[in-house]
């Protein structure tokens, strides 16, 4: 698997970005990531689409949007499944109608594969996450079970802590002393 100190690697995939008719897919690619504006990017898996955690987790994260829009920072959800399966998906998923994110279709499952986070049976992502800098450097990384949703209020712990480039001590959080040598 991928991890912290390590570029994300370099894709270019179709993503459901709207429900409005002709204006429902883009792509985005690995360019993306990497930009002058200070802005992060957290990219974040789940296994399959019409499933029963998956969807508690992305609502979670759409919830939270504007609190990583707030740090500059971009989201993006991925899954193995298409575009097409997205685009039912947030057209029949009360939580998903409004996301305010792309939903990244890795059909080919090239990226997940690449990134070390395909489940060896099935096929499918395994629930990861990833903080990764404006210079398209992971710098975390989380993997949970398949079972088990993720905590969206510790991925925004993590990246404010990044965000300091200081050293952050145990349950440290935004706004309290980081430590100093």
């Amino acid at each position: 698997m991928l991890t912290i100190g390590q570029k994300f690697p370099s894709f270019s995939k179709t993503a459901v970005v709207s429900l409005e008719k002709g204006k429902e897919f883009e792509t985005l690619t690995s360019d993306y990531l990497v930009n002058d504006d200070n802005v992060w990017t957290v990219m974040f898996w789940w296994p399959k689409d019409f499933t029963f955690v998956c969807p508690t987790e992305i609502a979670e994260f759409n919830k939270s949007y504007g609190e990583f829009r707030d740090r500059e920072t971009r989201l993006i959800g991925a899954s193995t499944d298409s575009e097409f399966v997205h685009l039912a998906w947030r057209n029949n998923h009360d939580d998903l109608r409004d996301l305010k994110f792309p939903m990244l279709a890795d059909t080919s499952k090239s990226l997940a594969e690449e990134l070390g986070i395909l489940e060896p049976n099935e096929k499918i992502a395994y629930r990861a996450t990833f903080i990764i800098d404006p210079q398209g450097v992971i710098r975390w990384v989380s993997v949970n079970d398949l079972s088990v949703g993720r905590n969206v209020k510790e991925v925004i712990r993590v990246l404010d802590g990044l965000q300091t480039d200081e050293l952050c001590p145990c349950n440290w959080e935004k706004g309290q002393e980081t430590l100093s040598v």
